[in-house]
């Protein structure tokens, strides 16, 4: 479900742009087949033997793959109602049940890899619901499709010669099925992260992303580990917040000390001080300053790695703390927002602004809400980054 926007390898990309044949030089778009030679000329360059090459062969641009990537829809919800559906009764008792089920394998993730197993079980149960939707996209297909496509094809062309090469090894059957963005097995990992992050968690041999838990969990701890999960540190907290704060201190983009965000007035979710220490924290409000609020850490930058939504990475770390104990977050009563088509008009109307809104897409994205939160500011209003009609009005 998710298109995880994952830095394509320098090397890779360097690769494709150089390799000495004409047809190499068609990085996207136009003939197919063209675009395909060039493809077999830079996996034969990077390794790909024969069987890679026989898959190549056979794939073919899905149709479905670029109406999903044009078309994702769960991105105009706000965190709560997306929270709301994701983090349900299901996946909250089938996660403790999981990680009791495999104690042993997340506490073998968390000594190896320094990541706990509520963070894994997180991924996992939103992911796939522990395995049970795993997607029925062809990805061979799927990634040769999104490779072809020239919206983003530095992403996943790299991802298509990972591909070709876990064919090539026999890791997986050329008929493998996946998310329709090229993502395999039970924590949706790309082909780069089963061919380099790959783990044997039951010791038969062999790495099976798809049919084994435990080398889908390690694989995600080792995958997650090397975004720069800092062990031992916390990842998401809730708190409260003042009725009055320079709320332009807010967003991901400022960090504080925790010992200052607890001088401006924000207490833990309880109302009991925050510890007074130097540990850097960013104070996330989702929907606003009268809506859910959080202190995110820097184990936080992880989960925007894995997912650049906003309101994904607070679902899924919140689901996370949920499993470690947290309870329910507070929906307080955040002002309403826009809807899509509102949000549509006024990112035109901050575009008209001279603001980057990175597109005008109905999407609250996080040029969108620095934008907002620079016209609240000029405005005079709290700036905290969540459109609503007021500021619609305003502008």
């Amino acid at each position: 479900m998710r298109p995880r926007l994952k830095a394509a390898p320098l090397l890779a990309i360097l690769a494709a742009i150089t390799l000495p044949t004409a047809a190499s030089a068609q990085q996207c778009g136009g003939d197919f087949a063209a675009w395909r030679a060039g493809v077999e000329a830079q996996a034969v360059a990077e390794g790909v033997g024969p069987a890679g090459r026989a898959a190549l062969a056979r794939a073919r641009v899905d149709e479905r793959v670029l109406r999903r990537d044009r078309a994702q829809a769960v991105f105009t919800q706000t965190f709560r109602e997306f929270a709301g559906r994701m983090i349900n009764e299901y996946r909250l008792v089938n996660g403790r049940r999981n990680l009791e089920k495999y104690a042993r394998t997340f506490a073998e993730a968390q000594s190896r890899f320094g990541v706990p197993g509520p963070v894994i079980a997180s991924f996992w149960a939103l992911e796939t619901d522990f395995g049970a939707v795993q997607g029925d996209f062809s990805t061979l297909d799927a990634l040769t499709t999104l490779a072809h496509d020239c919206r983003r094809p530095e992403i996943f062309r790299p991802e298509l010669i990972a591909l070709l090469k876990l064919i090539d090894r026999g890791a997986v059957p050329a008929d493998v099925t996946g998310a329709w963005a090229g993502e395999i097995g039970q924590l949706q990992m790309l082909p780069s992260d089963y061919l380099e992050k790959g783990v044997d968690g039951d010791g038969d041999g062999r790495v099976d992303l798809k049919g084994s838990a435990p080398d889908a969990i390690l694989t995600a701890a080792h995958a997650i580990a090397a975004l720069g999960w800092k062990a031992g540190q916390p990842w998401l907290d809730e708190v409260r917040v003042p009725a009055a704060m320079p709320w332009e201190l807010a967003g991901l983009e400022n960090r504080l000390p925790r010992s200052e965000w607890a001088r401006l007035g924000v207490t833990a979710r309880d109302g009991s001080p925050l510890p007074a220490d130097a540990l850097p924290a960013r104070l996330v409000l989702p929907m606003g300053h009268k809506g859910p609020a959080f202190l995110a850490y820097d184990n936080f930058d992880i989960y925007l790695e894995w997912n650049q939504s906003l309101v994904y990475t607070l679902t899924a770390a919140h689901l996370a703390a949920r499993f470690a104990g947290a309870p329910p977050f507070d929906p307080r009563s955040p002002e309403p927002g826009l809807a899509p088509e509102v949000m549509k008009q006024l990112q035109g109307k901050l575009a008209a602004r001279g603001h980057d809104v990175g597109g005008i897409d109905g999407i609250l994205g996080a040029m969108t809400r620095e934008a907002v939160r620079k016209e609240q500011m000029r405005l005079g209003l709290p700036a905290d980054g969540w459109p609503t009609a007021s500021l619609f009005s305003r502008l």
